[in-house]
């Protein structure tokens, strides 16, 4: 029956005919993922945000960034003829057969040793990382972040606005994100003769970390800073509004930005300067690589993300003195 649909094999028209008409007459279509598997190419690639996975939600309130990488990707990929397929873990035990199905996967700010990647170049199965494998940097085709730039344009912003104790308030996930955000901000505190002063909480936590990181900077004695890097969103979000109920103002006492943004900053008062990592820029790129290796092309052109870009806000504009 197969090859009567299908146009292959020997089979008399008259045979032929008679299975198209009961076909029709049952409501028989041939099934697209065996006929994509029978043609080595299903028209699909997936998109898998790693740091979703640590997580306690697949949305959490008020980051846009993944549903901008998202959407962008998807469109994208239509532009290329390709449906786009978002999936958690295909690592996972109770992972669906189709997880595993695409042409050419997407991975996003993939973990040490990351077991998708690994799992996906043992099947050989074409993939992009959006960032390197912390512990295999090169080993997978990749497009190079900007982590260490990214973290270099918002420490300098914060120096020149005034801010000259300086902390960093980081993740706990083990990318490359938040170790090359630490390595550059120690790297700069070395070179403006500044001591270091890091807290790292859980990405999961999100605002909650407020009042534990508000307790950590300004509770004990001592040097307590007048300006903190936070690298996501949610983060400053909780810490601006904690040092808000202590009583110190901002940006007059205290300056914060954040390595990426969410809904929280812009609305928030103050709002809060954040860097924007145009996550649609980065999607089209990761699509094009993407699809070439499906169709078995090398990737050709620079292989990094476009450049951030800093939307300041209240929380770093302080007025003339």
């Amino acid at each position: 029956m197969s090859h009567a649909l299908n146009g292959k094999g020997v089979v008399r028209r008259e045979t032929i005919a008679r299975i198209e008409q009961v076909a029709d007459e049952i409501g028989y279509r041939p099934s697209p993922i065996a006929q994509g598997l029978q043609n080595s190419r299903l028209g699909l690639l997936a998109l898998v945000i790693r740091p979703l996975h640590s997580l306690d939600t697949f949305l959490p309130e008020g980051v846009d960034y993944f549903l901008r990488m998202a959407g962008a990707a998807s469109l994208a990929a239509m532009e290329h003829g390709y449906s786009m397929m978002l999936i958690d873990d295909p690592t996972r035990p109770d992972a669906p057969l189709s997880a595993t199905a695409a042409d050419a996967y997407i991975v996003t700010e993939p973990f040490a040793n990351d077991p998708v990647l690994t799992l996906l170049s043992e099947r050989h199965i074409p993939v992009v990382s959006v960032g390197s494998d912390p512990a295999r940097p090169g080993q997978f085709i990749e497009l190079a972040t900007r982590d260490w730039e990214e973290a270099i344009l918002v420490l300098d912003h914060l120096r020149a606005t005034g801010g000259t104790r300086i902390a960093l308030l980081t993740g706990t996930d083990e990318n490359a994100w938040n170790r090359e955000s630490e390595d550059a901000y120690l790297e700069w505190c070395a070179r403006h003769g500044l001591t270091p002063d890091i807290a790292a909480f859980p990405e999961s936590e999100g605002e909650g970390v407020g009042e534990a990181a508000a307790e950590r900077f300004f509770g004990a004695a001592g040097t307590r800073p007048d300006a903190i890097f936070c690298l996501t969103g949610r983060h400053a979000a909780g810490l601006t509004a904690a040092a808000v109920a202590r009583g110190i103002r901002i940006p007059e006492d205290l300056l914060v930005a954040a390595g990426s943004g969410a809904i929280q900053n812009r609305i928030s008062t103050p709002s809060v300067t954040t860097l924007d990592l145009h996550p649609e820029g980065i999607a089209a790129r990761a699509v094009e690589v993407a699809v070439g290796l499906a169709e078995g092309r090398t990737p050709t052109g620079p292989l990094e993300v476009p450049r951030a870009t800093l939307d300041v806000r209240d929380s770093t504009r302080r007025a003339p003195v």
